[in-house]
């Protein structure tokens, strides 16, 4: 049926109010988005958002903002206008952003932000190849850089054929803008579903790969993660990490910026530096991943005592320590909570789904080893296979170009695979270790490779474990450990063995073993890189002939291992 003429509206005269007025744009105009609408607020405040002290500066967030308009206006008139054109019509335009954690970076991160475009950090110490690589695959329209940076970028953007801009030098030299000067556009919100943030994995596998983040990534997923803390305008954090992977960007940037907080950055971690940072006073937060929290207990540790008094006092200034991106050592768990006076808050997430279990403030009897809940919206399921399965409506929205690869990340529900094992007791979830390289399959046993270096960080002499499987003709996979020890000449295959017993089954002991003195090496992010790692160290066929590895030549005599064969 027909509807009668009074009823059919013209579609002219049911148009939004800005279909039909001029944008509201300009060098003063923030865009009408929440992380921006924060922003401003917290700017009337007056308060510090970032300290810098390798360039020696400290802005209020007004400041931030005058430099982060400043800024964008720069960028957009070096733009072709092609470029402009397209985001103007909200489509895809990737910025690459080569700095370390600085004010130069926060800068960078917001004007790209500001003009509507997507963020690609990447790694300011990466090989040229890199970052050709990752400009290319984004199909960057320009390379932002900071001071340290400039002729990476530059070598880079040539190759590449596109613009290279250098932060610092292009930055307002004084105040303009006033907050009260500053506007929100009037503008309709952007599609908070567009790309805003892209980090490229690690690329254990294959070439990395970029995880397209949306833009509730910078503001929403921000909140949620900073809601568990408690983070609050009066909090400042220690910021030490990479701002190239979500650790360093997902947990300690946005979710402060978004909070009205104060971030204090320090260039790359050195012990030292940030434990005579410690003693001045004046932080509430430290965010750090396993290794850095190892290396402050190395520190600490090898002065005398009385020398550690006073390092130890300082950390009673902190009302959270936060750890991410792998797992905590239990040694270092012990030392921090028995020594420094509180425990590390563990969390666990991924690129894809950052912001998904942790250990929050309030939470009590947490069960030794567990990664703690997940956050208000993430619903978690565990296959039968026992690998968790995520939903949360801040998981990633794809692989930048790589449809099948998005498409094989999922289950035919839309659940995340994760590709960790993990069990749940109670509310309390665990992490069992990575399905493809975590778990040893040895003469019909499923081993744990974390349960094994668990038991070899509680050796007193050990400072990290690294155990992956070897393959063996005869049982499938041998369990191979890396030791990184004090004095690698005082440590045997057999003594590692013999005091293992007490914590582990038979067929669950080492019978490879590689010592090695000092650490792991590492990879950008900090973590072990076990896929690459592992047969270098340990190489499968061929470590039987080399000098530094020794292998157990009596496992046919162990009696738990008989007995399923």
């Amino acid at each position: 049926m027909a509807l009668p003429p009074s009823a059919i509206v013209s579609s002219s005269a049911n148009l939004d109010r800005t279909q039909i007025v001029p944008t509201h744009d300009g060098p003063h105009v923030l865009p009408n988005d929440p992380l921006f609408a924060r922003l401003l607020r917290h700017a009337h405040r007056n308060h510090v958002a970032v300290v810098d002290q390798v360039l020696g500066v400290s802005k209020t967030y007004g400041e931030l903002l005058d430099a982060v308009l400043g800024f964008k206006e720069v960028i957009l008139a070096v733009l072709p206008s092609e470029v402009q054109h397209q985001l103007r019509s909200g489509h895809e335009v990737y910025f690459g952003v080569l700095a370390g954690g600085s004010y130069e970076f926060t800068v960078a991160v917001l004007a790209v932000l500001a003009l509507g475009g997507a963020v690609v950090p990447m790694f300011p110490a990466a090989p040229i190849e890199e970052i050709v690589y990752y400009a290319t695959k984004s199909q960057q329209v320009a390379i932002l850089s900071s001071s340290a940076t400039t002729q990476l970028a530059q070598d880079s953007a040539q190759r590449c054929g596109i613009l290279q801009l250098s932060i610092l030098p292009n930055l307002p030299r004084t105040t303009r803008l006033k907050p009260f000067e500053i506007s929100l556009s009037s503008n309709s919100p952007r599609d908070p579903s567009a790309p805003g943030v892209v980090i490229f994995t690690s690329g254990t596998t294959g070439k990395p790969k970029g995880v397209v983040l949306r833009r509730t990534y910078t503001h929403e997923g921000a909140i949620t993660v900073g809601d568990s803390y408690g983070i609050t305008h009066s909090d400042v954090l220690l910021h030490t990490l990479p701002v190239h992977h979500t650790t360093g960007l997902g947990t300690s940037f946005f979710p402060f910026l978004n909070a009205g907080a104060c971030i204090e950055f320090h260039g790359k971690f050195d012990a030292s530096t940030v434990l005579q940072r410690w003693l001045q006073g004046g932080l509430t937060i430290f965010s750090a991943v396993p290794t850095i929290y190892m290396r402050l207990k190395w520190f600490i540790e090898q002065l005398p005592t009385p020398e550690q008094i006073p390092y130890k006092q300082s950390a009673g200034q902190f009302r959270a320590f936060l750890c991410g991106s792998s797992a905590l050592q239990e040694h270092v768990q012990d030392f921090w909570a028995a020594s420094m006076g509180q425990p590390i808050l563990t969390r666990y997430g991924a690129t894809e789904i950052p912001g998904c279990i942790r250990v929050s403030l309030e939470l009590q009897n947490i069960p030794k080893g567990s990664v703690g809940q997940p956050l208000p919206g993430v619903e978690l399921k565990i296959s039968p296979e026992g690998e968790l399965m995520v939903k949360t409506p801040n998981m990633f929205a794809k692989y930048l170009r790589e449809p099948e690869t998005t498409k094989n990340a999922l289950d035919a529900d839309g659940w995340y695979k994760t590709g960790d094992i993990a069990r749940r007791e109670g509310n309390f979830y665990f992490i069992e270790g990575r399905a493809s390289v975590d778990i040893i399959k040895s003469g019909g046993y499923k081993i744990s490779a974390l349960d094994v270096e668990r038991a070899c960080l509680t050796l007193p002499y050990v400072n990290e474990a690294m155990v992956v499987g070897v393959e063996d003709d005869e049982f499938g996979q041998r369990v191979a450990a890396v030791l990184a020890v004090k004095n690698a000449s005082d440590v045997t295959l057999a003594t590692v063995r013999n005091t293992l017993r007490d914590q582990l089954a038979g067929y669950k002991l080492p019978t490879v073993l590689r010592v090695m003195e000092g650490e792991i090496p590492k990879g950008a992010t900090g973590k072990i890189q076990k896929k690459i790692l592992g047969p270098k160290l340990i190489p499968s066929p061929g470590y039987e002939e080399i000098p530094q590895v020794q292998v157990w030549k009596t496992i046919q005599q162990e009696k738990p291992l008989q007995a399923r064969l």
